[in-house]
């Protein structure tokens, strides 16, 4: 995401404070955090990609797997 839909993102919700916003600028605003959010999300997958778990018997795993493991 650029700085310019943050800076958007932003000025949307400064007006939402202050003044209120209209129906575009709600549906606008809530695609941008939609956008957002998914771009944070996929950011935070690709981290946990690289961390890996090292288990009690010495064996390195990836983060993923070590999760799956536990879940089940």
């Amino acid at each position: 995401m650029d700085k310019q839909m943050i800076d958007r993102i932003n000025e949307l919700a400064r007006k939402k404070r202050t003044e209120g916003l209209n129906d575009a600028e709600s549906r606008e605003q809530k695609a941008l955090y939609k956008r957002y959010l998914d771009e944070i999300r996929g950011q935070f997958s690709s981290t946990l990609d690289n961390v890996s778990i090292k288990e009690a018997d010495g064996k390195v795993v990836p983060f993923k797997d070590a999760y799956a493991k536990k879940k089940n």
